[in-house]
């Protein structure tokens, strides 16, 4: 799954958000800006423009940096940013599943939001540590489409190998082979063929077990979204909702390592 470079954060590199662009491409810098100079422009007093100049580069030394302005006006930029980017992938990722998958996508959002609502509900959970599980779970909700997605490929994929037609072939140039006698090149011909047929065949087993893994990954999501739904208003330390969840996503990352060996092979073949 390719997820992993869906975001940088998630993808171990963290994304920096562009704190000299916000400090400079803002209506109030920019209309400071374009007054100073129309003052400049029309009373011809040139000094104006000058010192607005002057004040943009002091504001633009000191303002990226400032941890009040990253803090009030900055990074609350850049959080609705990432929280809108991430909405739209989301969107595009469940927009592209088949109806069955975008069901249960849509079931794990709603057992999301009542894990959320209950957790609201216990006095046990702080702000801050709510806060970083609703984020893990958002996680998970990405991980979820991600596989789903991921799953419907593979389920296309097997069915355009037919594996009884692989086996029907495998046999006949088995016999093939052994009828022929040694050095015969029809027979050197018909091993190459049994060889590419029999790793088809392994490839197909190989799919088949990894889709299968997903499968059951995304129905352990599924149930453990409902489990902590049942539990989350009894908890009483805070740690066991994380723990669970960071349990979870430990089980998906290596769902996701089997799965872009997977993909990568499926990309080679289609060529």
């Amino acid at each position: 799954m390719s997820e992993r470079a869906d975001s940088p954060a998630r993808s171990g590199k963290a994304a920096e958000p562009p704190y000299a662009k916000y400090a400079f491409a803002n209506p109030y810098n920019l209309s400071l800006l374009v007054g100073a100079g129309s003052a400049a422009l029309l009373t011809g007093h040139w000094w104006v423009g000058l010192c607005a100049v002057a004040a943009e580069a002091v504001w633009m030394l000191f303002a990226p940096d400032s941890r009040l302005l990253r803090k009030k006006w900055f990074d609350p930029i850049w959080e609705s940013q990432q929280a809108e980017a991430r909405k739209a992938r989301q969107s595009a990722k469940f927009n592209a599943l088949p109806d069955e998958e975008k069901e249960r996508a849509l079931r794990l959002r709603a057992q999301q939001k009542r894990i959320e609502k209950m957790a609201q509900d216990n006095a046990s959970f702080t702000v801050d540590l709510l806060s970083t599980d609703i984020a893990k779970l958002e996680d998970l909700v990405d991980d979820f489409l991600d596989m789903a997605s991921v799953a419907a490929r593979y389920e296309s994929y097997l069915k355009d190998m037919n594996l009884s037609e692989i086996e029907q072939d495998i046999r006949r140039y088995t016999l093939q082979s052994e009828k022929l006698p040694v050095g015969d090149e029809r027979r050197k011909v018909a091993q190459k063929n049994l060889e590419v047929l029999l790793s088809r065949k392994d490839r197909y087993m190989d799919l088949r077990r990894n889709l299968q893994t997903a499968r059951g990954q995304m129905d352990l999501m599924e149930n453990t979204f409902r489990l902590l739904a049942d539990e989350i208003v009894g908890m009483q330390n805070p740690s066991e909702l994380g723990a669970r969840l960071d349990e979870l996503r430990e089980g998906v990352a290596a769902v996701q390592e089997t799965s872009r060996e997977t993909e990568r092979f499926m990309q080679g073949t289609s060529r």
